[in-house]
């Protein structure tokens, strides 16, 4: 029953987070905030939805191998993965911007995120994401937002086209954004319970859980809308959707689980965090270097994620 489960919660998440967004774009579309905004906000947020849910429920719940190991086994399939398959399918140019601003800052986001767990470097110490942390954190990404909103208004052109965004019904609204909080929080419920449960059936660490079964889980919305993307010839978005997210997921999501309640870090979550820093740097460089990502980056990447799985698979 725990496999029914963790797929019903995977589910609930994806769907609850759509309904979501859909509900909320449409709320300050009624009040007339501009679609940039929303964008950088609501729909950033949205998609960052099942791995906050997964990752709060999981801090309420003390496994805090589910906290670190969800939000690093999801970033390191979105950059190798997501965009590795997206390279494979269409080789493609990236913006100078994120090359600029939002790679680095991925890079930096996660070398801080290891600096605030490492408290065993000072004699005495264990490793912990304390509260203190979480809002140093939380901090980082409303400067993040509050920057992204600013530039992009800066840059936007005035164009009067049609708006993407569907207007909906005030109940229907209502409903989407009601039903699809509720639908989160249940399915980060389910997939929690669950997940731990089969862990403990296989005797092995929520910690290896959540870089597996619920990271993948959780980043399944990123992998389909890229891949849909590159079938398109659309494959540039993919590189600035999985920094955003990766940046969200480090910012927002440990910041806000940490807040809610200390999470404790192992000596595992700790080399896996420098793992990460280590995959954001080489594809960061190879990026760099050809101002693009071509399709043979992208059997690298896709073969340093078959290593990554086998190493930790094996410890």
């Amino acid at each position: 029953m725990s496999y029914l489960f963790l797929i019903i919660g995977f589910v609930l998440l994806i769907k609850g987070a759509d309904f979501f967004v859909d509900g909320s774009s449409s709320l300050a579309k009624r009040f007339k905030i501009p679609e940039i905004i929303i964008g950088l906000t609501i729909v950033a947020m949205g998609t960052s939805a099942p791995e906050a849910a997964v990752s709060l429920s999981a801090a309420l719940n003390k496994a805090n191998g589910i906290v670190v190991g969800n939000v690093i086994g999801s970033n390191i399939f979105n950059l190798l993965v997501v965009v590795g398959v997206c390279a494979i399918i269409k080789p493609f140019a990236v913006k100078k911007e994120v090359l600029k601003s939002e790679f680095p800052l991925s890079i930096y986001a996660t070398v801080l995120a290891l600096v605030l767990c490492a408290d065993s470097i000072i004699p005495g110490k264990e490793n912990m994401l304390g509260r203190i942390d979480g809002i140093i954190l939380l901090t980082c990404i409303v400067l993040f937002i509050w920057s992204q909103v600013r530039n992009a208004l800066k840059a936007k052109s005035q164009e009067n086209g049609e708006s993407e965004i569907e207007l909906l019904s005030p109940l229907k609204t209502a409903v989407y954004i009601i039903g699809g909080i509720g639908a989160v929080i249940w399915g980060g419920d389910l997939v929690v319970d669950s997940a731990t449960q089969i862990a403990k059936s296989f005797g092995v660490s929520d910690h290896l859980i959540g870089l597996t079964i619920v990271a993948i889980g959780t980043s399944l919305p990123e992998l389909v809308t890229s891949i849909v993307a590159a079938g398109k010839g659309a494959s540039d978005l993919a590189l600035g959707n999985v920094i955003g997210s990766n940046i969200f997921n480090i910012f927002f999501i440990l910041g806000i689980s940490s807040s809610v309640a200390p999470v404790a870090i192992s000596n595992a979550s700790l080399f896996d965090i420098a793992i990460l820093i280590a995959i954001s740097l080489i594809s960061y460089l190879l990026t760099l270097h050809k101002k693009s990502s071509e399709r043979w980056h992208g059997i690298i990447y896709v073969l340093l994620y078959i290593l990554f799985m086998a190493y930790i698979l094996v410890r």
